[in-house]
């Protein structure tokens, strides 16, 4: 597995262990980067620091573009993948959107339901499109 898929696997899970415990995204990063077992790399860190950083901006566009669901009705592991995500496509000039979204997907198939996959390509493709 390349470093930034790493990197995302590893953002993911910090994003998606904040949101179960209802900890502080920033806080649990810290902890995980004194833990050091596995280690936090530089982009796991600029991730969740950039999904912490514009979470209510990326939370809404989550919740327009998830058509028949909200935010809070997806699956844990799936709103994780999808905020990282979303902060790639619109903050992270250095990858581009194909590979913010195929990345995400691989995440899905991985981490999620059988359905998550494509419900979370349709997402982030309207996010895309959205953004010009």
């Amino acid at each position: 597995m390349a470093a930034r898929s790493k990197a995302r696997k590893r953002a993911v899970d910090v994003l998606y262990e904040a949101d179960l415990r209802g900890r502080e995204r920033r806080e649990l990063l810290l902890e995980r980067i004194a833990d050091g077992h596995p280690p936090v790399s530089d982009y796991t860190i600029r991730l969740v620091e950039g999904v912490a950083a514009h979470a209510p901006r990326i939370d809404e566009l989550i919740d327009l573009h998830a058509t028949g669901w909200s935010l809070d009705r997806l699956p844990d592991v799936d709103r994780a993948i999808l905020r990282m995500a979303t902060f790639e496509l619109l903050w992270a000039e250095d990858v581009p959107d194909p590979v913010a979204i195929d990345e995400a997907v691989e995440l899905a198939k991985a981490l999620s339901t059988d359905d998550s996959p494509a419900f979370i390509n349709g997402v982030l493709g309207a996010i895309a499109d959205a953004k010009g």
